[in-house]
C-alpha cells in the first residue's frame, strides 16, 4: 500500500472504515461457507490474491467493480443492487414528504360546452 492509499483510508468517516471492514469480514465468511479456496475466488474474479486479501481487510482503495465482481462469484450480486435502493430510504422518504403539498384542491368540473 502506497502512502497516498493509506491516506485515503484514514480520512475516511469512521462509520465508513466500519462498514467497509464488515463487508470485507461477510466477504471473507461467505467463501468459507462456500468451502472455496482464496486462490479459487480470485481466479473465477479475475484478481491477484492480494487483491482478495485487500477485499477481505475492507480496503478502500480497491474498486468497487472488484467487490461487486466477487459478489457476484459468491451468489450474492443482488444484493449489492438493493444497497440505496430508494424504497429502503426512510431519511430520503421523510424529505420527500416534507415537499408535498399542504391542499390538493378538487380538479375544476368541465364547463359544458355552448354548442351542446
Amino acid at each position: 500500500m502506497n502512502a497516498m492509499d493509506k491516506n485515503a483510508s484514514y480520512n475516511l468517516p469512521i462509520p465508513v472504515r466500519r462498514a467497509l471492514r464488515k463487508l470485507g469480514q461477510d466477504i471473507r465468511d461467505a467463501r468459507r461457507r462456500r468451502r472455496i479456496p482464496s486462490a479459487i475466488l480470485a481466479e473465477r474474479a479475475s484478481i491477484s490474491r492480494t487483491t482478495l486479501v485487500k477485499v477481505e481487510k475492507g480496503d478502500a482503495g480497491v474498486s468497487l467493480g472488484t467487490y461487486a465482481t466477487i459478489l457476484f462469484v459468491l451468489g450474492l450480486i443482488d444484493r449489492l443492487s438493493t444497497l440505496a435502493d430508494v424504497r429502503h430510504d426512510p431519511r430520503g422518504l421523510e424529505l420527500e414528504e416534507e415537499h408535498l403539498p399542504r391542499r390538493i384542491r378538487r380538479p375544476k368540473s368541465p364547463q359544458p360546452s355552448k354548442d351542446g
